[in-house]
């Protein structure tokens, strides 16, 4: 009977710290509320009503902001979220969700 395949520990240590990280970054734009990007946090990331509102300032303020750090599919899953989450219900011109980039973070 043969023995199935592992990895030493220290090789899936060094895998893991390794693994390239990106930023998802929630870009500004004129068609949500600070409202909207509250709930939107909060129900994606479960951001405390403090954070996500740090959030919106950060977004309204500098045309951006860093929503999480992690793995690219994470990243991918989150960005995906983000555009999934639709339009602002109290904005009548609001047609569709914010938007979100990947940027891969120094020294990747």
């Amino acid at each position: 009977m043969s023995q199935p395949l592992t990895l030493a520990g220290s090789d899936v240590d060094s895998a893991e710290r390794h693994a390239p990280l990106f930023h998802v970054v929630l870009l500004d734009d004129n068609e949500h509320t600070y409202d909207y990007v509250i709930e939107m946090l909060q129900r994606l990331f479960l951001f405390s009503l403090e954070e996500a509102f740090r959030h919106a300032v950060e977004v309204d303020t500098t045309g951006r902001t860093i929503v999480i750090t992690c793995g690219l599919h994470e990243a991918e899953f989150a960005r995906d979220q983000i555009h999934a989450y639709g339009p602002d219900p109290r904005i009548p011109e609001s047609k569709g969700s914010m938007s979100a980039v990947l940027e891969p973070t120094e020294g990747n």
